[in-house]
């Protein structure tokens, strides 16, 4: 098995979580309160997550932008559509 640098391992990590934003925004039936009882996370805290990340980072990003880049969508829109 080949060993992996810093940038291989920040490209594996990405991918990675694109495919979990993916994967959640294709679980619509799956509620946040149901992540948070079973995972103790969800959607909205992989946005907290994200934002904090990139004002670590210099970048300011606010709240709605942050969770539209998990939902795919504005979160007041999801809400109306998704969540039971």
């Amino acid at each position: 098995m080949r060993s992996m640098d810093d940038a291989t391992r920040t490209e594996i990590e990405a991918a990675a979580f694109r495919r979990l934003v993916a994967h959640l925004r294709e679980r619509t039936d799956v509620q946040n309160i149901d992540l948070m009882n079973l995972a103790g996370f969800c959607r909205n805290c992989l946005s907290k997550w994200y934002r904090a990340e990139a004002l670590e980072r210099g970048i300011e990003l606010e709240d709605p932008a942050a969770r539209e880049i998990v939902y795919g969508m504005p979160y007041d829109e999801w809400k109306k559509k998704y969540q039971k």
